[in-house]
């Protein structure tokens, strides 16, 4: 539990190409004032001001998408986010701006209301140049124009595990478990499961099944036969080209994802009401 002694410090940002966001910023603000020592209302996704400001919330204006890219973009030093959903989904951004303001209290104070995931280092070594970025959900090797199969060698902690030929390989965290990797038939993982999520994309074969690792398992994968269009994307946004030659490494990276969940709902009733786990067609 936070200190009673002083109120919490907390910081809005918000993604500016979302409808009514505008409006959305001052009403919180407003809100939020007598309440909280606010930091800062940015009418953008700049984090510079959150590492400066030292918040113990970071509110974000958006949806799924904006919520990851501001997690990604803090790096190693992260703070409770709490999403705000503005876009279309809503997964992980759980909150109305309603909903909020009726729990404004509980979830700015109370640590239980924390939840704390795993993150990815993802590190891409070529002949041109390093490249490393953390990944809050996935890291896809995309096989990308003129579509023909790919090649890939993958091992584990150095031991050689498959040589896998098909359109790819996603590498997810368990809050990614539900993003690409369960599209290509990989499991639900629980969020706060400290684990590493390995599934092939159209495997051409059959024995290729997903795996799930331990959190401090080191995952390489090394392109044996690439396209001219391959890629390594991250989290969706962020892109890197895949030559033959490259190395990729994945690991844990130092530090974890702190998502502030939303004291009315379980842990799974976001699987039930977003993504309709379990219904009945």
């Amino acid at each position: 539990m936070m200190s009673g002694t002083r109120p919490p410090r907390i910081l809005i940002l918000s993604n500016p190409d979302k409808p009514d966001v505008a409006s959305a910023l001052e009403r919180l603000a407003a809100f939020a004032q007598p309440r909280a020592e606010l930091v800062g209302t940015v009418p953008s996704l700049d984090v510079s001001s959150a590492i400066a400001a030292r918040p113990d919330r970071i509110v974000v204006l958006g949806g799924d998408g904006t919520l990851i890219g501001v997690a990604r973009s803090l790096g190693a030093t992260q703070f409770p986010l709490i999403g705000v959903n503005m876009g279309k989904l809503g997964f992980l951004a759980e909150f109305s701006l309603d909903e909020l303001c009726a729990q404004f209290d509980r979830v700015m104070t109370d640590d239980a209301c924390v939840s704390r995931r795993l993150t990815l280092e993802v590190t891409l070594t070529s002949q041109r140049a390093q490249h490393a970025l953390p990944a809050i959900n996935d890291c896809v090797i995309q096989m990308g124009p003129p579509f023909r199969m790919i090649a890939l060698d993958v091992y584990i902690d150095g031991e050689r595990l498959t040589h896998l030929r098909g359109d790819g390989l996603a590498v997810c965290t368990p809050t990614g478990s539900t993003a690409h990797s369960l599209s290509a038939g990989g499991p639900v993982m629980a969020a706060e499961l400290r684990a590493i999520g390995i599934t092939p994309l159209n495997a051409h074969s059959l024995t290729h099944r997903p795996i799930v690792v331990g959190p401090d398992a080191v995952i390489e994968v090394r392109p044996v036969a690439v396209n001219s269009g391959s890629s390594v994307i991250v989290d969706g946004q962020a892109a890197m080209p895949l030559h033959e030659g490259d190395i990729l490494r994945i690991r844990r990276f130092p530090a974890d994802f702190l998502l502030v969940r939303n004291p009315s709902r379980s842990p799974w009733d976001n699987l039930v009401r977003k993504l309709h786990w379990g219904r009945s067609p």
